[in-house]
């Protein structure tokens, strides 16, 4: 399986309560999956995020961007997820 990509989706603006309003990272967040080394760390940081996310509401812009990113590298979603 290809790596992991990183769930950022290049908006970084950290609106809400420190979360980025594009894929729902902190700074802090953004710095510990740039230090992920395994790949299964990296898909259990995006599964964590994407509960993150539903818990937070409004980031349903975030998949599809994320899916066009995954798309590029012919990576599959449901590989991650």
């Amino acid at each position: 399986m290809p790596k992991t990509p990183s769930p950022c989706i290049d908006v970084c603006k950290y609106k809400r309560q420190g979360h980025c309003i594009g894929c729902s990272m902190t700074k802090a967040q953004k710095s510990l999956y740039k230090s992920l080394k395994k790949d299964s760390h990296r898909a259990a940081f995006v599964k964590m995020l994407t509960s993150q996310q539903h818990r937070l509401g409004k980031f349903q812009h975030w998949h599809e961007a994320y899916r066009k990113k995954l798309s590029k590298r012919k990576i599959a979603l449901e590989e991650i997820l």
